[in-house]
């Protein structure tokens, strides 16, 4: 039986770091910027930690594969 491939969508959405934790992007980042405030901007330009820990062993799982 083949190796499963890693799913591409994940990769682009998702990154694990070295301890294992799951990191994602804010929503609502892209569109409509100019009516945001500068230090929302700034915010939503960072990557933030997925607390939900089935979801991000999930994640993890995907990446593995």
């Amino acid at each position: 039986m083949p190796k499963m491939k890693t799913k591409g969508i994940v990769t682009k959405r998702f990154k694990v770091t070295k301890t294992g934790k799951v990191l994602h992007r804010v929503q609502g980042a892209r569109h409509l910027r100019r009516k945001k405030s500068k230090a929302t901007q700034r915010r939503q330009d960072t990557m933030v930690l997925l607390d939900n820990r089935k979801f991000s062993n999930m994640i993890k799982h995907f990446l593995s594969a």
